[in-house]
């Protein structure tokens, strides 16, 4: 009598613990990215491209000390926010880890070289464009609805937190690739900027479609001062005027694209993250973060170690800390780190119409 006792004892509390962590689990925000290598969290090791940072020394300050596809020495800027929200690093999508309790934490849908439209990129073929992208997030809802129910799937995703990052490679990969681009034949710049933000608006009507609630939507960086750029065009260390406008033009209309989603949807969806801003504070005056160079690439050759791949062969700075930018065209850790500081608890300035702290205290009433 007393071991039939004991025994459904041990049951009982074996059933309340396994009910606990699956409400832990779920408990947890989930966390969505898309966009290209800004954010992407290795689906490019999967993909026979060569928008790849699958080898070293990519990945030099990463954990692991090892490549894992991400565009940086470490942590990107989808890590960090993972940080923030409490939340596990998001997976590759193609990541065949991504399976089981894993997918209700997220995925990262994200891909190197892609930009909003479709031709963007075509020199590296075999990328996961954005409709695609949006694609593989439908699949995603179905995979975990076949985990925990259509309802609680659709609960996830308009609780959870989505990132996107596109539009630089618009500029830097299709207009301005190659002089007299097929773009830029067909568009004036103001033209061509009005005609992204076009495009862009259907993406995000899209996300919206599919259950996305909260959304944060960064702007490019400043274009013309990456190192890649004053390898190409600058004479003395200036920024690149052209590209410099191509950020001018596209940001604001960026933000008042979302102001005026926000307003039909009746609610704040879409936050804009003024990241052209955040990196002008740091390329403008490097030293006060901390940084020696805003210049120069840690990892590169050539002028401003700007030009070509980052590689084994090339120069490779010995403290990543003490530059802005990891290789000619992306943020080193301790840069992206910096970003979602802003991203955090910047004034309406850096992100509007609040910040991401405003977001968690917001969210978690709901």
């Amino acid at each position: 009598m007393a071991s039939s006792k004991l025994f459904l004892i041990l049951v009982f509390v074996l059933l309340v613990f396994k009910n606990s962590g699956t409400a832990r689990v779920e408990a947890a925000r989930a966390f969505f990215v898309f966009g290209d290598s800004l954010v992407d969290n290795g689906n490019n090791n999967y993909l026979a491209t060569t928008a790849r940072a699958d080898s070293p020394p990519y990945g030099i300050d990463y954990p692991t000390h090892r490549p894992t596809g991400r565009f940086s020495n470490g942590l990107n800027i989808p890590d960090f926010i993972s940080q923030e929200i409490g939340s596990e690093s998001t997976l590759p999508y193609l990541s065949p880890q991504l399976t089981g309790q894993r997918l209700l934490v997220g995925a990262n849908f994200a891909s190197a070289g892609i930009g909003i439209l479709n031709d963007t990129g075509i020199q590296f073929v075999n990328i996961i464009r954005m409709y695609q992208q949006l694609q593989y997030f439908e699949e995603y809802q179905r995979r975990v609805s076949a985990l925990i129910g259509a309802a609680r799937t659709r609960q996830l995703v308009n609780r959870a937190l989505i990132l996107i990052t596109v539009g630089g490679n618009d500029f830097v990969n299709n207009y301005y690739l190659v002089p007299y681009s097929a773009r830029s034949r067909q568009y004036s710049l103001p033209d061509y900027v009005k005609y992204l933000i076009s495009e862009y608006k259907k993406l995000l009507m899209s996300l919206y479609d599919l259950g996305a609630r909260r959304v944060l939507v960064t702007g490019t960086g400043p274009l013309g001062c990456v190192p890649a750029e004053l390898a190409l065009r600058s004479r003395n260390g200036e920024c690149a005027a052209e590209l410099q406008r191509a950020a001018t033009l596209f940001n604001p209309q960026l933000t008042q694209m979302l102001r005026e989603l926000n307003s039909n949807y009746g609610s704040d969806v879409f936050i804009a993250a003024n990241t052209q801003l955040m990196h002008n504070d740091f390329v403008t005056n490097p030293q006060a973060y901390g940084f020696i160079t805003s210049k120069v690439a840690c990892c590169g050759q050539g002028p401003y170690n700007g030009l070509g791949l980052c590689t084994v062969a090339s120069n490779l700075c010995a403290n990543r800390d003490q530059y802005a930018f990891w290789d000619p065209f992306h943020p080193s850790e301790r840069a992206n780190g910096v970003i979602v500081q802003q991203i955090k608890t910047g004034s309406t300035e850096y992100m509007y119409p609040m910040n991401l702290s405003t977001i968690m205290a917001l969210d978690s009433k709901i």
